[in-house]
């Protein structure tokens, strides 16, 4: 997708790393082994700015998911930095609870407490993937919707929070309102769920909403529809995304920027079309082979790139590139006795610019390797 003219960054995210510590058992604890971690995230950078649609994507278990609820603190962080932009009225909160912000305005989500970070929790929202299971069943729509509303303290009497609702319902396109806002989630279509779902998200007017596979499970019929919300809600309120998935092809159509996550890190990252058309690192080539090609002259040309085995324990990351036990580039380079190629399993290649705006982690790129490499 184009990118039309972003705002200013309204999140800068350094180094996030989400540890989850293994149980040891007695014998364990008795030896005194080392304790081991499922290194789900491990060293995530990014920025996102006003009106931009930021996409994360991966296989499953590459940390994405984890990467979008710890900005919402919703896990334990174990390291990193979040500096956030706050609305207007989050920021005149935040100072009223002693919060100071930096030069630029920002305050960094991760060294608050959880006091602090609770008004900020209206200005960083997100969409579930799965809308049969984000909604209080025995709530009705406008239950649903009002009760974000109370807890934040929005809205004095109810006949004003029914404006706020019938609002939402209106711009995620739930009309008329009077139609659904006495129904049950069950008396909805998974489409109307999620709609809902969304509505919930952007009644408070948020900055930043975290969008985890939020077309999935729906029919293939609607999923161009919510794509397209999205879209519509970018522009219209300034809305900012990150949307999350497995699948490069809806990535495409509704994000300005792509990065590529493997076994907790960012392997690519660039625009949307330079990414898809022009990937920079082989595991982002073996997904966008694994796009269904309509046009049968295309097929031939993207079944050449393959990918081997399993992803690794993120208990036990292979040493060096995480990718190097699954990169046919690295076997054909070992072969053909490039000097770079043992590098991949000697250090973590560092993420470079191979081309204006467009990042990555490899060592066929000569930016990537230690100055003065010669082999």
């Amino acid at each position: 997708m184009s990118s039309p003219e972003l705002g200013e960054v309204i999140l800068d995210l350094k180094d996030l790393r989400v540890w989850f510590p293994i149980r040891r058992g007695l014998i364990e604890t008795i030896t005194g082994r080392p304790r081991l971690y499922v290194r789900a995230v491990d060293g995530v950078s990014f920025e996102i700015r006003r009106r931009e649609t930021f996409c994360l994507v991966g296989e499953s278990g590459c940390g994405k998911t984890t990467t979008g609820k710890a900005l919402l603190r919703l896990v334990p962080i174990t390291g990193g930095s979040a500096r956030f932009r706050p609305s207007k009225e989050v920021a005149e909160e935040l100072e009223r609870r002693g919060v100071e912000f930096d030069e630029d305005g920002m305050v960094d989500i991760f060294k608050l407490t959880d006091k602090q970070f609770h008004p900020l929790r209206r200005d960083i929202q997100m969409v579930y993937q799965d809308p049969y299971g984000s909604l209080n069943p025995r709530f009705r729509v406008r239950d649903i919707l009002e009760e974000p509303l109370i807890v934040h303290k929005i809205g004095e009497t109810r006949s004003e929070r029914l404006e706020y609702i019938a609002r939402a319902l209106e711009m995620v396109k739930l009309t008329p309102v009077s139609e659904f806002v006495d129904r049950y989630p069950h008396q909805l279509s998974g489409g109307q769920r999620q709609r809902v779902a969304i509505a919930r998200a952007i009644i408070m007017n948020p900055v930043l909403v975290v969008a985890d596979e939020p077309v999935s499970m729906l029919d293939v019929s609607i999923r161009a529809e919510i794509l397209e919300l999205f879209n519509i809600l970018k522009e219209r309120i300034g809305l900012s995304f990150i949307y999350i998935t497995h699948d490069l092809s809806t990535a495409r159509y509704v994000c300005n920027r792509i990065a590529v996550m493997y076994l907790g890190r960012i392997v690519e990252l660039g625009p949307a079309d330079d990414v898809i058309q022009d990937p920079q690192h082989p595991y982002t080539e073996a997904l966008v082979a694994a796009i269904p090609e309509p046009d049968p002259r295309n097929r031939a040309r993207m079944r050449d790139i393959k990918i081997k085995g399993e992803v690794p324990s993120p208990v036990n990351i292979p040493p060096g590139c995480r990718f190097h036990p699954r990169c046919v580039l690295y076997e054909a380079a070992l072969k053909r006795g490039e000097p770079w190629a043992k590098l991949c399993t000697q250090a973590e290649p560092p993420l470079v610019e191979v081309k204006k705006g467009h990042y990555a982690a490899c060592y066929k790129h000569e930016a990537a390797r230690p100055k003065g490499f010669t082999g």
